[in-house]
């Protein structure tokens, strides 16, 4: 079975890799079907249909948006939102061939940035040998947000709050902006978002247990190691642990928010005492009046607004590392 490469033409880095890995490809012998996204939801779609056909590898050039939409598609959703979704292929894999703004779901597998040949690399060695040598199981979040009515599968990290903001921003960032690197687009797009941030109050549980309560900055919950453009919101964060990490940040004023984002990308942002981590399977994230639902980003994308749960599926996809 030909392995299926989903490719995202509007991502930052893809009008130069592609033919890269075309020429890599075709050299190595790799029998393989692109397609190329056209739209929001585009690359959940065209992957479900491919599973259901009996495609078992499915590759992504883009970042970490298309990345998720990809790996949402691996799953299939319940009439009842309640129901766990299940993975229509099991023996199914994930792969990533990293042409996006910040590529964090990529740079956490490794803990430090690759090279693209390192990536390609193991794809041809996933196409040509045995699934278990060359993919490991990973978690996923799966989200329920707008109420916990709008289901969604988050792969690598989300933030609410100025987090959020920021990724609305760096979503309409113009052509000029996509030529700036990820880290100094991400920044420019946090001082924006903190210029009109007001804080709300907010409470989050984590496994039945209220972890906080009050006015907050920012929620973060993570599952890889780095997101929002190599920030680390959790040191301990891994995707193959079987729990979420919980970033609460509350009571920092404008002043404390601007130090603690020159920190966030060692993670020295730890050590501020309104900072706080909490591990777990289940959070929910609640605002209380309508008019302080949060704007919520999930690995880039805007899915909607708070109150959201998210609940971990322990070593639920395959994935090519």
């Amino acid at each position: 079975m030909r392995a299926l490469i989903i490719i995202n033409k509007i991502a930052a880095k893809t009008r130069r890799t592609w033919p890269l890995i075309q020429r890599e490809l075709d050299a190595a012998g790799i029998e393989y079907e692109s397609y190329q996204t056209s739209g929001p939801g585009d690359a959940t779609a065209r992957t479900r249909t491919a599973l259901q056909a009996g495609t078992t590898t499915i590759a992504v050039v883009g970042g970490d948006g298309t990345l998720s939409e990809t790996a949402e598609g691996f799953f299939q959703f319940n009439d009842s939102i309640e129901v766990l979704p299940k993975p229509i292929n099991p023996g199914a894999a994930l792969a990533i061939l990293p042409a996006g703004t910040g590529d964090d779901f990529a740079r956490g597998l490794r803990e430090s940035r690759a090279p693209l040949m390192t990536w390609i690399d193991k794809f041809i060695a996933h196409c040509r040998g045995p699934l278990s040598e060359t993919a490991r199981q990973i978690d996923v979040l799966y989200g329920l947000c707008n109420g916990f009515e709008k289901p969604f599968i988050c792969l690598n990290a989300s933030t609410m709050g100025i987090g959020g903001e920021t990724a609305g921003r760096v979503a309409v960032q113009g052509k000029l902006a996509r030529n700036l690197s990820g880290e100094f687009r991400f920044v420019m797009a946090a001082v924006g978002a903190l210029a009109v941030w007001r804080e709300r109050r907010v409470r989050v549980t984590v496994d039945g247990r209220t972890v906080a309560d009050g006015l907050m900055n920012l929620v973060a919950v993570a599952n890889g190691l780095y997101a929002g453009g190599g920030m680390m919101f959790s040191p301990d964060a891994r995707f193959d642990d079987g729990k979420l990490d919980v970033v609460t940040a509350c009571g920092l004023t404008r002043a404390n928010v601007v130090t603690e984002l020159s920190r966030i990308h060692t993670g020295g942002h730890v050590n501020n005492p309104k900072v706080t981590i909490t591990q777990g399977t289940i959070v929910r994230i609640e605002t209380l009046l309508l008019q302080d639902a949060m704007p919520l980003e999930a690995d880039g994308n805007v899915r909607g607004v708070t109150p959201v749960q998210f609940q971990v599926l322990p070593g639920a996809l395959r994935f090519v590392i």
